[in-house]
């Protein structure tokens, strides 16, 4: 049952993933500096809290209630304690870290990315606790994973480099935007998008399922874009925009 569950996700998140390239490549999602005042809102720091949640409690439940006993290895361990390092940030400490003052965060982009975040964590904790390949702790040395490990560190490197740049550009109290620099930021506009993206490419070579690449996917679908977005923000509102910079990856796009 479980099996066909893990199916069915899958699915439903290919489809999400469709739905959020055709909607963020026509206007991006209404938060941060795109957010519609006449949209239903919450405070954005329980609003980000209860964002994030599924991701780390799905993936826990399912891993610990399904997994398989020869899944539980230094290899899947570690990709769990990845996992959970990483949303328990998203979602505890980020928030309170983050300058946003009174800021909202839509209702809308809540209801849409609860189930998402289920979802995937659910797949991914699947994935993980019954891919034959995890099964055992040999996956560690494998060039897949080393391949994968190096990646996704840049790129969470990156991200939480690039997220702290952009907090610190506001004062106490302040609620505008400013140019970020430093950083990735000195190549591109969107570095934090950049390093999650490389991130989840990462994780999907490290686990090598289809949930990891499907993530990965959904991810480019999701940020890449909202991305082009900024990067046309930025030059349309800083008349002194550095020209040199791409939107996403660096000398390219």
């Amino acid at each position: 049952m479980l099996e066909g569950a893990y199916r069915i996700g899958l699915g439903l998140i290919v489809a999400m993933g469709l739905m959020a390239f055709a909607t963020t490549i026509r206007a991006p999602n209404g938060y941060g500096r795109y957010l519609n005042k006449f949209e239903g809102t919450i405070a954005a720091r329980p609003g980000w809290l209860i964002f994030e949640a599924p991701q780390w409690m799905a993936f826990a439940l399912t891993f610990w209630f399904t997994a398989r006993a020869i899944n539980i290895n230094a290899a899947t361990l570690l990709l769990f304690g990845l996992w959970q390092a990483h949303y328990l940030y998203r979602g505890l400490v980020m928030p309170f870290l983050m300058r946003i003052g009174s800021k909202r965060l839509p209702i809308a982009t809540i209801w849409f990315g609860l189930p998402f975040n289920a979802l995937n964590g659910f797949v991914n904790g699947y994935a993980v606790g019954h891919a034959e390949h995890l099964a055992s702790a040999s996956w560690l040395g494998d060039p897949r994973f080393i391949a994968g490990l190096a990646i996704a560190g840049v790129g969470w490197v990156i991200n939480v480099h690039s997220d702290n740049l952009l907090f610190r550009l506001r004062k106490p109290g302040e609620t505008g935007y400013r140019v970020p620099y430093g950083g990735m930021f000195r190549f591109v506009s969107s570095a934090n998008y950049l390093g999650e993206i490389m991130l989840w490419i990462g994780w999907a070579m490290m686990t090598w399922t289809a949930a990891g690449l499907i993530f990965a996917l959904f991810t480019i679908a999701n940020l890449g874009p909202r991305a082009l977005s900024h990067h046309k923000w930025y030059r349309a509102t800083f008349a002194d925009y550095p020209p040199e910079r791409r939107a996403l990856i660096p000398f390219i796009l």
